[in-house]
C-alpha cells in the first residue's frame, strides 16, 4: 500500500468511532506523522466538539515535531468560524507545511476554501487521497448537501419464502411478530442508533405498536417519523408517548404535542419527496425507512433510497404481506447465526 494511503485508511478507520454522535457534521479522522511514525491522530466526536485535525494536533506529545510534519485529514479541513474555529487556520498556525485531504467537503461554507486557505499560506497539499472511500465514509453529509435529502435506508426482515409479515388476520395480538433471531434484531437497533431518523406508516404502528427507539444497544434515538394519513394511530400507543422526538405527517393539521409535531402534507402528490423535502430543511442527514410493506415500495418507486438492509430467515409463513420489489445490486452479505443480512445499493442510471 502507498504511504498515503496507508495514513489515510487510517484516518477513516478513526473517523468511524463518530458515527451516530457527529450529527450534523461529518465524520472526520486525523493522522499527524513525522519521519513515517505517527505523532498524533484524532477524530469529531460531536458537533460542538474540537474537529478531528484539533484532537489530533492536541495529542502530539511534542509540538515541536509539527514544524516538519505531514498532517492527513479524510475531509477537507473547515476555514469559517461554525461552533468552533477553522481547523484550516489552526494547522497553518501551528506551522504544519505538509497536507494530504481524503475528499473536498460539499458543504458551501467550505466547498474549498479550507484548500485554498491552506496553499496561499505555503502548504504543499494532496487532495484526493482514498476519494471514493472517504466520500463512502460521508455518504450521508455528501448525500445531504449534494441532492438536498436524507441519505436513505431500506430494512426490513423477510422469510426464507419471501414474505415480511404474516396476514393480518393470523395475528391476535397489537405486537411485533419476529421473523429474525435475536442478533439480528439486536443489530437492528445498533443500526437505529447510527442514524438519525426512523419511519414507518400507519399499518405497522396498528399492527406491531412498535417505540422505534435505541433499546438493545447504546446509543441516541433515533427522530421517529410517523406516516398517518387520517390520525387513527391511538393516542396511548408507543410512538406517541412523547419520550422521543416525532414527526407525524398527515392530511390535516393537528396542535402540537409535547416532542410531537403534526405535518400536513398533500398525499394526492407524492409523498416520498415531499417528506424528504421536510427532513432537509430539518437537517435531518439520514433516514431509516422500515416499513410496511407500501410505505417501503413508495420510496422504491419514487427512486429515492440509497441502500437495502434486508435481513433474510430461515422461518417460513406460506402465505402474508410480499417482500418489496426493487432493482440494485448486493455490496456484502453477514451471516448473524442462523440469518442472512444483505446489503444492496441502487443502480446508478
Amino acid at each position: 500500500m502507498k504511504i498515503h494511503e496507508k495514513y489515510m485508511a487510517r484516518c477513516i478507520q478513526l473517523a468511524k468511532n463518530g458515527l451516530g454522535t457527529t450529527y450534523p457534521n461529518p465524520l472526520v479522522g486525523s493522522v499527524i506523522i513525522n519521519q513515517n511514525k505517527i505523532i498524533g491522530e484524532g477524530w469529531h466526536f460531536k458537533s460542538g466538539l474540537p474537529h478531528a485535525e484539533v484532537n489530533a494536533i492536541a495529542s502530539v506529545k511534542d509540538p515541536g515535531l509539527l514544524k516538519q510534519a505531514t498532517i492527513y485529514v479524510s475531509l477537507e479541513p473547515c476555514s469559517h468560524f461554525g461552533k468552533t474555529p477553522p481547523c484550516a487556520d489552526l494547522i497553518i498556525e501551528k506551522g504544519i507545511r505538509n497536507v494530504v485531504i481524503g475528499s473536498t467537503d460539499p458543504n458551501p461554507q467550505v466547498a474549498g476554501r479550507g484548500i485554498k486557505k491552506l496553499i496561499d499560506a505555503g502548504c504543499e497539499v494532496i487532495v484526493g487521497v482514498l476519494e471514493k472511500e472517504c466520500n463512502e465514509l460521508n455518504k450521508r453529509f455528501f448525500t445531504f448537501h449534494q441532492q438536498k435529502r436524507p441519505y436513505i435506508f431500506l430494512k426490513w426482515a423477510e422469510t426464507a419464502d419471501g414474505f415480511i409479515a404474516p396476514k393480518n388476520e393470523n395475528r391476535k395480538e397489537k405486537k411485533p411478530v419476529w421473523i429474525t433471531n435475536e442478533f439480528s434484531r439486536q443489530l437492528a437497533h445498533k443500526l437505529r442508533s447510527e442514524e438519525m431518523s426512523i419511519l414507518v406508516g400507519t399499518s405497522t404502528v396498528m399492527q406491531d405498536n412498535p417505540s422505534l427507539t435505541v433499546r438493545h444497544w447504546q446509543g441516541e434515538n433515533p427522530v421517529r417519523i410517523i406516516i398517518d394519513k387520517n390520525l387513527k394511530i391511538p393516542e396511548n400507543y408507543s410512538v406517541l408517548d412523547g419520550s422521543v422526538q416525532t414527526l407525524v405527517f398527515s392530511e390535516n393539521n393537528h396542535p402540537k404535542k409535547e416532542n410531537i409535531e403534526f405535518i400536513e402534507i398533500d398525499f394526492s402528490e407524492n409523498i416520498a419527496k415531499q417528506i424528504c423535502n421536510v427532513l432537509h430543511k430539518r437537517k435531518i442527514q439520514s433516514l431509516i425507512v422500515e416499513g410496511g410493506a407500501k410505505i417501503l415500495q413508495t420510496f422504491i418507486d419514487a427512486g429515492l433510497w440509497d441502500e437495502a438492509l434486508i435481513f433474510k430467515s430461515n422461518i417460513s409463513f406460506s402465505e402474508g404481506v410480499t417482500a418489496p420489489t426493487f432493482s440494485g445490486y448486493l455490496v456484502s452479505e453477514k451471516i448473524i447465526k442462523d440469518d442472512r443480512l444483505q446489503t444492496f445499493k441502487k443502480e446508478k442510471f
